[in-house]
């Protein structure tokens, strides 16, 4: 499919029949993300805010390629690239972004996906090499196959796994899915945690207190585990400020903060998006590590998603022993390269 390329402002414009491919900025989509709702958002990790926070704290070592796919004034999908050295990959990185994928509306990836390859090879891009892929993405689903029937080569490794949990009706119904070893922990921790005081488990949404419960989450975070705290870089936690500031202003972003006597122990930093709860980050005061407050700060927020309808508990990348306790369920992530012809 032959591309003729069309200057047009500050904006590179791709143009073929009724399609073009114009190049745009995170705050341009963040704007307009309302009036893309008919694409398929799978996850929270593509979303306009979550990639512009991205980019202005990490994205200084590629050149942006996001670029919107139409056909006249429909956008039938974005992807969300960085180029370097005739490669091409997702914004984002594996050690702050759990899944990434293409944007892309359904029953339209032919179309997308012909026309983004296309354009890719004329920028003189030789190479994709795309990670954090689930197997529901859009991209293991159509992009490979698309892929090898021009004749790249595409080659996908495993690269981790993720857990899942599929929430029913009841939190009566949750604890019936653990097996009788989990199920009397549980009911003992928490039983305990009761007894130890006045205990507290609240959800806040309110983007006005965002900055000052950020304060106590990245507190907490440093100071539960050693290696949490060599984690959190002055640069991470730029970017985890910018990225909860973006997501409370989008109605996304959760913070649970778990209390005993009136004092924070637990915190969890998490995204609710359609029926889904993904479950970010976390961290606990360790002089209450006796209590299990991190482990249970997670169920208590399991089961607030129960009482409000959520079907799905994401715990996000990584085998950690306390979600399989919790009843998570094994996700394979991978990585794909595409070598273009």
């Amino acid at each position: 499919m032959a591309l003729i390329q069309v200057p047009q402002g500050a904006t590179l414009i791709y143009a073929y029949m009724s399609y073009t491919l114009t190049l745009e900025s995170p705050q341009t989509l963040t704007f307009s993300w309302n009036k893309l709702r008919h694409l398929r958002w799978d996850h929270t990790f593509v979303l306009p805010c979550w990639l512009e926070a991205w980019w202005q704290v990490f994205g200084s070592r590629a050149e942006l390629y996001l670029c919107a796919i139409k056909q006249k004034e429909t956008v039938i999908g974005i992807a969300p690239l960085l180029l370097k050295e005739g490669k091409a990959s997702f914004i984002g990185s594996a050690d702050v972004c759990d899944y990434l994928d293409f944007v892309v509306a359904p029953k339209r990836e032919q179309d997308f996906f012909d026309i983004l390859l296309d354009g890719l090879k004329q920028k003189g891009i030789n190479r994709l090499d795309l990670n954090c892929l689930r197997p529901d993405s859009t991209t293991a689903t159509h992009l490979v196959t698309i892929a090898r029937n021009r004749g790249c080569e595409v080659s996908c490794k495993p690269d981790g796994v993720s857990l899942e949990l599929n929430l029913p009706a009841t939190w009566q119904e949750y604890l019936a899915i653990l097996n009788a070893k989990q199920r009397h922990e549980l009911k003992r921790k928490l039983k305990r945690l009761w007894e130890a005081g006045d205990a507290d488990y609240r959800i806040v949404k309110d983007s006005e207190a965002v900055p000052y419960l950020v304060d106590i989450f990245l507190k907490l975070f440093r100071d539960s585990r050693e290696d949490k705290a060599t984690f959190m870089t002055a640069q991470r936690e730029s970017f985890f400020r910018s990225v909860s500031k973006g997501m409370s202003e989008a109605g996304l972003l959760r913070l649970g903060i778990l209390e005993l006597n009136t004092s924070p122990v637990a915190t969890i930093m998490y995204l609710d998006f359609n029926d889904k709860v993904y479950l970010y980050n976390s961290g606990y005061d360790p002089q209450y590590r006796h209590l299990s407050v991190g482990l249970l700060s997670k169920a208590l927020c399991i089961k607030d998603s129960i009482q409000r309808g959520k079907k799905r508990f994401d715990f996000l990348k990584g085998a950690e022993a306390y979600k399989y306790r919790l009843g998570g369920k094994e996700t394979p992530i991978f990585s794909c390269q595409i070598v273009l012809k």
